[in-house]
């Protein structure tokens, strides 16, 4: 027959110096069906905690380490906290029990020890005692049930992330291929698109964008021109200067890529959107395709325009040669505040020195040689 914790013996470690005395203790215990632990003195009864107690009946007055100091150092170690301590003891004043309860005892038996006593007042603490432990055991459980869950919380948040940056990676791959398609058309290098991407994400730092709104005009710059998908090769790689008619349709490719980029949920294509249909737009208001003009014009268009216009002077075209980054340090120059936001083309300037690196780093076959100049501001 199975019993319930309440009903198995206790050990209870009994505390006396005298041992005629302990062991008539001792016989009371083992005849309320508990198991006793006997300790002479002080230091025996500190030692023998380590065997895992359920209670300590203390004599008081003992050689040595008398029954407060034993008490105060129980109460010391935290894992003796819950252990209750009665004590046994002759010392019936006022000042005594009150230098008993601040050591830490929770009740008194006076000597002689009676057996209807002792089997209340270890019955009363046994219980407080077994539903503390009861409560330390719940808690243990739980803890060991939250480390669980959290544990597997976590693999799954890792796992979701993990697949969260697979599917931005297969994005920005998309992404990607989307924009060298559309500058294939036009006879421009994947390294226009690297170049232009990284000249913008350089001025986003130089505004002091958040590092989250750098990172996605990076990326979202890369659409800048995907309208051209639509334009037909003869007008894209016509060597000469434009008619009327085939600059009207070049005119359209901005509104072309908006089209193409539209009504997506993705902050990223909702981002190349607006960079594909405002980086032709100028700070007076004379560019294409709505006439926008100063601030009016988003952010990120302008900071765009910018870019491109650098890389477009520097670079090789089916109608021009690349051109040196002197001459394209004047376009920017003659631009500012006609074309271009001046704030954004005087970033670009204290920004020159990055700006150069990535030009030298991604050159195409075709521009001048030689190394970029140092300054140009």
């Amino acid at each position: 027959m199975s019993h319930s914790p309440m009903n198995q013996p206790k050990r209870i470690l009994v505390v006396d110096d005298d041992e005629p005395t302990r062991k008539i203790t001792q016989a009371l215990v083992e005849a309320l069906g508990h198991e006793p632990e006997p300790a002479c003195d002080g230091l025996e009864a500190l030692a023998k905690l380590r065997l895992g107690v359920d209670m300590v009946l203390l004599d008081v007055v003992m050689p040595g380490l008398d029954g407060f100091d034993v008490c105060r150092r129980i109460r010391q170690d935290p894992r003796n906290i819950d252990i209750p301590v009665i004590m046994v003891t002759s010392l019936v004043s006022r000042e005594d029990r009150l230098r008993a309860v601040e050591a830490g005892a929770n009740d008194f038996i006076a000597k002689p020890v009676d057996k209807t006593e002792l089997r209340v007042r270890l019955a009363s603490l046994l219980k407080m005692k077994e539903a503390q432990d009861a409560l330390k055991r719940y808690q243990a459980q739980l803890e060991e049930i939250v480390e669980q869950r959290t544990a597997s919380l976590r693999k799954a948040l890792e796992e979701m992330a993990e697949a969260q940056r697979l599917a931005y990676r297969a994005q920005l791959d998309t992404v990607e291929r989307l924009a060298i398609v559309a500058e294939y058309k036009d006879k421009v290098t994947a390294a226009h698109i690297q170049r232009m991407s990284e000249y913008s994400a350089i001025i986003a730092r130089g505004l002091k964008l958040p590092p989250g709104e750098v990172e996605l005009i990076l990326h979202a710059s890369r659409m800048h021109d995907v309208g051209k998908i639509a334009v037909p090769d003869a007008i894209l790689r016509k060597p000469s200067s434009l008619d009327g008619t085939e600059w009207s349709v070049i005119r359209g490719h901005p509104t072309i890529g908006s089209h193409i980029l539209d009504n997506s949920s993705s902050k990223l294509l909702q981002a190349g959107r607006v960079i594909a249909l405002c980086h032709h737009e100028r700070w007076d208001g004379s560019g294409y395709p709505a006439g926008l003009e100063g601030e009016s014009i988003p952010l990120w268009g302008r900071i765009c325009a910018v870019a491109d216009v650098f890389d477009a002077v520097t670079s090789e075209r089916p109608y021009k040669p690349a051109h040196s980054t002197e001459e394209a340090f004047r376009v920017l120059r003659e631009g500012r505040g006609t074309q271009f936001d001046p704030q954004v083309v005087d970033v670009f300037f204290n920004q020159l020195e990055e700006i150069l690196a990535v030009w030298s780093r991604n050159r195409d076959k075709g521009d001048p040689p030689g190394d970029p100049p140092v300054g140009g501001s």
